[in-house]
């Protein structure tokens, strides 16, 4: 831990001359994170000639300095080892230099050196790719905090789930890879919390078939969810449709989001769509619109009245799905209000 009481230390000059002459714009750092300035040791110069022995430039440098700061009191032996260790799963230096640039305070994080070590043994022995261990590195760092025995124990609760779910051996390791390519941070729960959501949902009539069907639509992340919070997303959904609870798992296993948003917000939603005059009724028919925040919901119901489409009749198809699928459905609408009425090139009838 480093000391923050501003009152009994005054800046280290030397750090702060290394900076200037670096380009770094110290009045960032004193505005953000002053006690790094504060520090008795310091590594600025040395942390930069690394960085530029690897291939980045001046302002490259700066930048990450300016944005990581307590980089620099990290030792010249720490920051070799963990370039060796992100060495091990990036294609060359170029790559490694792009991914501290954009993710340094991932990279300074050294304190759990070891345990970074061991999981990424133990993940590409689990068949993991490097391009996907680096995502996981970036993205999700403190998965590689957990001790390597921690991950282990989750995974091999996810391989138990599986299998006792009607999974083939033959396709679990398939499927947890792809689990964990999707959503690394299924890692960071406990074993006991996976367990009680799967029994969540099997208490509440799910075949096993439709709980494994659920766990790949939702990528793992009903295992950020609670037994109570699903339990609120149901009953809420299932008093504004008005439907039976064997209804209301149709509605559930054809739109996950209604297990995976609380309440709040698909009442904030349900509001949303009810604002621009579309019914409960067509929202239990597509209940997948519940998946787009009311912001998206505008912008798409705007988009498609400039086209003269009225949703608020027929179905909610148009409207629905990812971004790609609305401008699918859009050009059609549009390619066919802008079709002729006759064909211009078709041959006159004449008669004989």
């Amino acid at each position: 831990s480093y000391s923050t009481d501003r009152k009994s230390r005054e800046e280290n000059k030397t750090t702060v001359e290394s900076l200037y002459r670096l380009s770094v714009d110290v009045k960032k750092i004193r505005r953000l994170k002053e006690w790094v300035l504060l520090q008795d040791v310091a590594y600025a110069n040395e942390l930069a000639a690394t960085l530029k022995e690897m291939g980045a430039d001046e302002t490259t440098v700066a930048s990450i300095l300016e944005r990581c700061p307590e980089a620099i009191l990290h030792t010249p032996a720490e920051i070799e080892a963990q370039r060796a260790l992100w060495q091990s799963v990036c294609q060359n230096e170029k790559q490694l230099i792009a991914l501290i640039e954009q993710f340094p305070e991932s990279f300074f994080t050294t304190k759990h050196h070891e345990n970074q070590k061991a999981n990424i043994l133990y993940f590409q022995e689990l068949g993991l790719k490097n391009n996907i261990i680096t995502r996981f590195l970036t993205s999700a760092p403190t998965v590689f905090s957990n001790p390597v025995e921690k991950n282990k124990s989750v995974i091999e609760t996810l391989r138990r789930s599986y299998l006792s779910l009607g999974g083939s051996d033959a396709n679990m390791k398939i499927w947890i890879l792809k689990l964990l390519s999707q959503n690394p941070f299924v890692l960071l729960n406990t074993s006991t919390t996976i367990q009680e959501n799967l029994e969540f949902l099997q208490k509440n009539h799910f075949t096993d078939c439709e709980v494994l069907q659920l766990l790949s639509k939702l990528k793992g992340f009903i295992f950020q969810l609670t037994p109570v919070t699903m339990g609120q997303s149901m009953l809420f959904s299932k008093n504004v449709f008005k439907c039976s609870d064997r209804e209301l798992k149709q509605l559930v296993l054809k739109c996950p989001a209604l297990l995976y948003y609380s309440a709040p917000v698909l009442e904030e939603r349900l509001e949303g769509l009810r604002k621009e005059g579309i019914s409960v009724e067509q929202i239990r028919e597509t209940p997948t619109v519940l998946e787009l925040t009311t912001q998206i919901v505008q912008y798409r119901v705007r988009k498609l009245s400039a086209l003269g489409y009225d949703v608020k009749r027929g179905t909610l198809d148009s409207l629905s799905g990812t971004k790609k699928d609305f401008e699918a459905s859009y050009g059609k609408i549009r390619a066919k209000k802008e079709r002729p009425i006759f064909n211009p090139v078709a041959p006159l009838p004449i008669e004989d």
